[in-house]
C-alpha cells in the first residue's frame, strides 16, 4: 500500500492506494472516525464491493446500513438525494455517522453531496471503484448533483476524512468505463506534467492491458497532481484549481447535447480536450504538434476526439452556464505548452463555433467506440 497526504490544515486527509486490500477499509475508517455508525452508499453495479466494504466496517465496530441506487448519471439528482436523506433519517443517523461512497464518480458526487448537506455536514469516506473516480473525483472535495439544464450546478465543497483506493476493484470494470478514466489521466499530463504525458505515450500498451504496476503508477501520480492543485486553491478562489477543468467546458456541453449518460464523462472530456487544444491553436497559443500528440494518445486509448453533429447553438448556450463563466462570457482553460495551461476569457465565439463545426468522424475513426 502507498499513501499520500492532501494537506488542508484541519481538513487534511490521506489517500491510501493499493491492490487487493479492500478488507482493510474498516480499519482505515476506524482510525479516522469517532462515530459508531456508517451507511454504505453504492450503485447497483458495485454491490459485491459494497458488501465487502460493509463487512469490513462491521468488523471494525461500526453499526452499518447499506443503500443501493440506480447506476448512471441520472442518479445525480435532487430526487435521488431525497431518497438517501430518508435512509439516513430511518437509521437514524447522527452527526458522527460516516457516509461511505462506494463506486464511480456519480456515486462519489451524490454520496458526497448527501454528506455535505445532511445535518449541515457529516463525515465522508470515498471508496472509488472506477479509474475515473480514483484519479479525479474522489480527491478534492467537490460534491454535487445535476440540474436538468446544467451539470454539477447544485453542490458544495466537502472534503472526505479519507480516500481508500483498491485498484483490484478495476478487474470488474467494463472496458469502456476503464478507457473513459484514462482521459482524466491524460489531462494531468497536459495541464501539469509533460514528463508524465510522455510516460503515458511510452506505456500506453501496458495501460490498455491493465498492468497492475502501470495502473498504480497513474493513480498515484494523478492523485499527487490533483492534491498539489487542491492544496493551493481548495475552493477555486485563486483561479489555480480551474486548470483541472481542461476540456470540461466543451465536455459538459457534449454530455448535455448527447443526453446525460449517453457519453461517459471521460469520453466527453477526451473530445473536449482536443477541441480546447484546437481552439488554442486557432488563437495562436500553441503549435499543432501539441494537439496531434493528444489526438494520437486518445485514439490509442480508443476515446473520441471530437463531438458528434449536435446543435451548436445549444452547445454554446450550455457553455454559458459553465461555472467558470462570468456574466455569460465564455471562458476556457487552454494549453500554452505541454504541461501548462491558463484561463482565457477573451476567446471569440466565432472561434469556438469553428472548432465545434468540424466534420464529425464516424465511430471507429475518432468517434465514440
Amino acid at each position: 500500500m502507498h499513501s499520500l497526504r492532501v494537506n488542508l490544515g484541519p481538513r487534511s486527509y490521506d489517500v491510501a492506494i493499493g491492490s487487493g486490500f479492500l478488507s482493510e477499509v474498516g480499519a482505515f475508517a476506524r482510525q479516522r472516525s469517532k462515530g459508531t455508525s456508517a451507511i454504505v452508499l453504492a450503485d447497483e453495479h458495485v454491490t459485491p464491493h459494497a458488501d465487502r466494504v460493509r463487512e469490513s466496517l462491521s468488523a471494525a465496530g461500526f453499526k452499518t446500513a447499506r443503500t443501493v441506487v440506480p447506476a448512471g448519471e441520472g442518479s445525480k439528482s435532487l430526487e435521488q438525494a431525497a431518497k438517501l436523506y430518508d435512509a439516513l433519517i430511518e437509521m437514524p443517523a447522527d452527526r458522527k455517522t460516516l457516509v461511505v461512497a462506494v463506486g464511480g464518480g456519480v456515486m462519489g458526487d451524490l454520496g458526497g453531496f448527501i454528506a455535505a448537506t445532511y445535518a449541515r455536514g457529516i463525515p465522508l469516506l470515498m471508496v472509488p471503484t472506477t479509474l475515473l473516480a480514483m484519479v479525479d473525483s474522489s480527491v478534492g472535495g467537490k460534491v454535487g448533483v445535476n440540474h436538468p439544464r446544467a451539470k454539477n450546478m447544485i453542490g458544495a465543497f466537502h472534503q472526505p476524512i479519507g480516500v481508500f483506493v483498491d485498484v483490484a476493484t478495476l478487474d470488474t470494470l467494463p472496458e469502456r468505463e476503464y478507457l473513459s478514466g484514462l482521459a482524466e489521466v491524460v489531462k494531468y499530463g497536459v495541464i501539469l506534467d509533460a514528463d508524465f504525458f510522455a510516460w503515458l505515450e511510452a506505456n500506453a500498451d501496458a495501460l490498455l492491458q491493465r498492468d497492475p504496476a502501470a495502473v498504480q503508477k497513474i493513480v498515484h501520480r494523478s492523485c499527487e497532481l490533483k492534491a498539489f492543485v487542491v492544496e493551493r486553491d481548495e475552493r477555486e478562489e485563486k483561479g489555480l484549481r480551474a486548470m483541472l477543468n481542461y476540456g470540461h467546458t466543451f465536455a459538459h456541453a457534449f454530455e448535455s447535447a448527447a443526453g446525460y449518460g449517453s457519453w461517459l464523462h471521460g469520453e466527453a472530456v477526451a473530445a473536449g480536450m482536443v477541441c480546447a487544444s484546437r481552439l488554442a491553436e486557432r488563437c495562436g497559443l500553441i503549435p499543432g504538434n501539441i494537439t496531434e500528440r493528444q489526438i494520437r494518445l486518445l485514439e490509442k486509448f480508443r476515446l473520441p476526439i471530437q463531438p458528434e453533429a449536435w446543435d451548436i447553438d445549444a452547445m454554446i448556450a450550455t457553455m454559458r452556464t459553465d461555472k467558470k463563466s462570468v456574466g455569460g462570457q465564455l471562458r476556457f482553460i487552454l494549453p500554452k505548452r505541454m504541461g501548462e495551461v491558463a484561463l482565457f476569457d477573451d476567446v471569440p465565439e466565432t472561434d469556438v463555433r469553428f472548432v465545434l463545426s468540424a466534420s464529425p468522424l464516424p465511430l471507429g475513426e475518432g468517434g465514440r467506440g
